[in-house]
């Protein structure tokens, strides 16, 4: 009996050595698993002829994406994409080669009326370089994998700063801006431009007093990347008022009337977001996991600064107070 144990006790030891080498190997497809900021390259031809534009700060050189490679099971590739517009959208089957050591995936578009999106890369020096096909256009784009952004020591809080002052000095502001101060409150009466901080952030507090009018849409952008929704809604979902668009979604729906003034306590360190709202912590120290469409860039690693979407609805901001760390 004490001998099977052992047998036994070797089995499950060398099945779970198989197993981590599985995951781990590069040889047979593994190396790509991981969080990948990409940067997808498009010309102003393709940009137009999509029907595309480029807002805010978004490089010339293209504009943001994100992929998430998992193991489902002993070797299948699944996964979830982040391009241009729209949320995290679901990979079902990531196909590998061994033969050419290619990778690609399909998947439908979302809030474009296009064909199929094709996926083709290869994992080179720790890198994705490939291609998509986007309705007819072939755009180039490379990968480099997420960072962690764990803190080892909580942050140490600066001062507060007021970005709301009458002639808006805090925010770089877009030739086709609709924004406006009136009596104090910062106004977005229609579809326009986005707002974005003329400072960057890494960690900060941000504490802000909003209300919209109903059937309105519109979002704050954490360090550019991370879309918060302001949302006429009323379903606990990732996409309603208080959730990271396409990945977080609020514990409950804490949020108030349209025409009714509202509170987002935020704070953000590293990856990690607390929110209250309207004095209820409704998302409580979880990791954003990877960027949102309509994102300034995917250069997680950095600084960024705020931006609020301008490009949807009405809007309407009293109170926005950011408080950066200082370590």
């Amino acid at each position: 009996m004490k001998i099977f144990k052992n047998f036994f006790l070797l089995f499950v030891l060398t099945l779970g050595i198989s197993f981590s080498a599985l995951a781990q190997s590069s040889d047979d497809g593994m190396g790509v698993i991981g969080k990948w900021d990409l940067t997808i390259v498009i010309g102003d031809d393709d940009m137009e002829e999509l029907g595309l534009f480029r807002h805010g700060l978004m490089s010339d050189a293209g504009f943001p994406g994100w992929l998430e490679v998992k193991l489902s099971g002993f070797s299948t590739l699944v996964g979830r994409y982040v391009g241009y517009e729209g949320s995290a959208r679901p990979v079902s089957k990531i196909n590998y080669s061994p033969e050419t050591g290619k990778y690609n995936f399909t998947i439908p578009p979302q809030w474009m009326d296009i064909e199929d999106l094709y996926f083709e890369f290869s994992l080179e020096d720790n890198k994705l370089k490939g291609y998509m096909m986007l309705d007819g256009h072939k755009l180039e784009w490379t990968g480099v994998r997420a960072p962690s952004l764990k803190r080892e020591e909580p942050p140490v809080w600066g001062n507060p700063k007021n970005l709301l002052d009458d002639n808006m000095s805090s925010w770089i502001i877009p030739a086709n801006n609709k924004f406006r101060m009136v009596d104090g409150v910062m106004v977005n009466q229609e579809s326009g431009g986005n707002l974005v901080t003329k400072e960057k952030f890494d960690d900060f507090k941000l504490s802000v007093e909003f209300r919209y009018p109903k059937g309105s849409n519109s979002g704050i952008y954490l360090r550019g990347r991370y879309e918060m929704q302001i949302v006429d809604s009323f379903a606990v979902s990732n996409i309603t008022t208080g959730g990271i668009y396409g990945f977080i979604a609020p514990a409950l729906y804490a949020g108030a009337k349209p025409g009714e003034w509202q509170t987002f306590e935020i704070t953000l360190v590293g990856r990690h977001l607390t929110l209250v709202h309207n004095g209820i912590e409704v998302i409580s120290n979880r990791p954003i996991p990877g960027i949102t469409g309509g994102s300034l860039n995917s250069n997680e690693g950095t600084p960024g600064p705020i931006m609020i979407q301008g490009d949807h609805g009405s809007v309407e901001f009293r109170k926005f107070v950011i408080t950066p760390a200082v370590n």
